[in-house]
C-alpha cells in the first residue's frame, strides 16, 4: 500500500481516506497479480502493462473507472445495483456499502477481457 500513502494522505475527509484504503487493499488481497500504481493522479491497478481499474474520490461519492468497454458490459447490473454511473465511471456513494460482488466482477472481466492486450487502454 506504500504506492498509496501520498495520495490517501491528502483525502481530507477520515472517513472517505479509511474506505478507500480499505478498498484498495482488498484489491491487492484479492488480485495479488495486479499491480498497483498512481498515474494521472489517481491509484489504479494493472495486469501485464494493462490497464484494469482505476480510484478516485469526490465529496458524494468514490468513482471506480473500469473503462468503457467494462462499463459497458456491466451497464445492466450497474441499474440493477443502483449504481448512478456515466460512460466511463460508477459512482459509489460514501453513505452505502461499497459492493464488493459486483467490483470482484468488474475486475475479473477485465483481466479475462485484456488477457492478450498490449496497450495500456483499450484500442
Amino acid at each position: 500500500m506504500d504506492v498509496f500513502e501520498e495520495y490517501l494522505a491528502k483525502i481530507d475527509n477520515p472517513v472517505h481516506r479509511a474506505e478507500l484504503e480499505e478498498v484498495l487493499a482488498w484489491v491487492l488481497e484479492q488480485f495479488p497479480d495486479l499491480a498497483p500504481r498512481i498515474a494521472w493522479n489517481q491509484p489504479m491497478f494493472t495486469h501485464h502493462g494493462t490497464y484494469i481499474i482505476g480510484f478516485s474520490v469526490a465529496k458524494p461519492h468514490m468513482a471506480v473507472a473500469p473503462e468503457k468497454a467494462g462499463m459497458d458490459h456491466f451497464a445492466d447490473k450497474l441499474k440493477l445495483a443502483g449504481l448512478d454511473h456515466t460512460k466511463l465511471l460508477i459512482r459509489m456513494k460514501w453513505s452505502n456499502p461499497v459492493n464488493y460482488g459486483l467490483l470482484r466482477e468488474i475486475i475479473e472481466y477485465n483481466i479475462a477481457d485484456k488477457a492478450d492486450c498490449t496497450t495500456f487502454w483499450r484500442a
